[in-house]
């Protein structure tokens, strides 16, 4: 080997990606389990998934505070035992109610898993819904949430989404002081016992596992048919969006900088324009070399940073170009982003940036794949969207073998700024 010769560059669009496959399981009650292992380090990833967002709410918020308050309290356990239990072996216990699932996340030492189980056993299958422990749910929340409208990025987020989907549909809905207030107990725990049943679980699992892991979730999880049996039908809700587009809200006179939304609908991930549709928005705003990066912040100064984004959510997706701006520029920077958006639909992409935005895109998959607990985020993706392993090589032959002319097409058919709605929080 001649050292002083450098071996030669492989481009990231050149490597044959593979996604490992998940071994599956089934529980005694028909629970299934999905897998991926690895004995790299001993650790481990316990990942349990309910229909209980805020698409299946009768009231609002009490899909977020279910999730929430399980944690705070069983028949068995205070809030602080439950903490200090977890804590005590160096693991934590993470729960998230998002528009159409919930979730309990368990990352732990491999050696504990055994010992912790029962915690988590009793956090699904046992919460009592403390009045002590909503009480200061709803304080904790509310003070909060007052926090929060100070903040002009934080009310953008709220407005854009309520223009783009409706302020009744559940991606537009938002908290409120008065729908904390509003929480009950009983409400709460009808929800829990509604959505939280055996029949709607599914279970992830990635890293070391112990030897006798499929034993161990079935005791505590596969012997019963806990909370019985519930069927949900997902219903199909209407999006309402505002028929105005343009939007102009004063919320902080002191301060020195807006935050603008330019954000239109968009179709799902299930449409066959959509993976094409995630290469020309990396272009656009989807990394740090994007146009808008390299045009409104390093170029104009107007920003620190501006992105744009495709929401993933299941009914229906969206484009959305966000950043903060002085006040001063906030209007500059509005037509900064259509020149942007008109230039894709005027010019083809050159190659060499298209060849440039291939390999980032490749390159992050790779990353994303590294590891198990990586990979089984993108099964959950995959499986919770009722997706296979095809979706995702399509998706790699699409970035692939994309066209230039593809890509000015699309911009033409969805980047017109007349079809965008546009927000600015100051």
């Amino acid at each position: 080997m001649n050292r002083t010769i450098p071996p030669p560059i492989k481009d990231a669009v050149e490597f044959d990606i593979k996604l490992k496959p998940y071994e599956k399981f089934t529980l005694d009650n028909g629970i299934p389990v999905y897998v991926i292992k690895s004995e790299e380090q001993d650790t481990l990833q316990l990942e349990l998934i309910f229909p209980a967002g805020s698409w299946y709410e009768s009231e609002s918020l009490e899909a977020a505070a279910t999730n929430f308050l399980m944690k705070n309290g069983t028949s068995k356990r205070t809030a602080l035992e439950i903490n200090e239990a977890i804590d005590y072996h160096g693991a934590y216990l993470n729960r998230n109610a998002y528009h159409e699932n919930a979730t309990f996340t368990l990352h732990c030492l491999t050696k504990h898993t055994e010992v912790l189980l029962p915690v988590l056993q009793d956090v699904i299958l046992d919460p009592v819904f403390p009045e002590e422990e909503l009480q200061l749910y709803k304080q904790n929340q509310k003070q909060k949430l007052a926090v929060n409208l100070q903040k002009c990025d934080f009310v953008a987020n709220r407005f854009i989404d309520k223009y783009l989907f409706g302020e009744f549909h559940p991606y537009g809905r938002v908290s409120s002081m008065m729908a904390y207030d509003a929480l009950q107990t009983e409400t709460l725990h009808a929800f829990y016992q509604k959505h939280y049943t055996y029949n709607n679980c599914r279970i992830f699992v990635a890293g070391n596992m112990p030897a006798n892991m499929l034993e161990l979730l079935n005791k505590h999880f596969g012997s019963t048919r806990w909370n019985g049996e519930t069927s949900h039908t997902r219903l199909d809700l209407p999006v309402q969006p505002a028929e105005e587009k343009k939007f102009r809200i004063f919320n902080d006179e002191n301060g020195v900088q807006g935050a603008i939304r330019i954000a239109r609908p968009f179709p799902n991930r299930y449409h066959p324009d959509f993976p094409k549709m995630l290469v020309l928005n990396t272009i656009l705003g989807g990394y740090f070399g994007s146009r808008l990066m390299s045009n409104i912040r390093e170029e104009k100064g107007y920003t620190y940073g501006i992105y744009s984004q495709l929401y993933n959510f299941r009914q229906v997706s969206a484009i959305n170009i966000q950043t903060e701006a002085g006040r001063d520029v906030c209007e500059a920077t509005i037509e900064e982003v259509y020149k942007e958006l008109q230039r894709l639909q005027n010019e083809a992409v050159p190659q060499e940036e298209l060849d440039l935005v291939r390999n980032y895109m490749i390159g992050s998959i790779l990353g994303d794949l590294d590891g198990a607990f990586q990979l089984i985020q993108r099964w959950k993706n995959l499986i919770l969207n009722d997706l296979d392993e095809n979706y995702f090589y399509n998706n790699i032959q699409t970035i692939k073998s994309v066209t230039a002319e593809e890509l000015q097409h699309l911009a033409k058919q969805y980047l017109t700024p007349g079809d965008f709605y546009e927000l600015v929080v100051i």
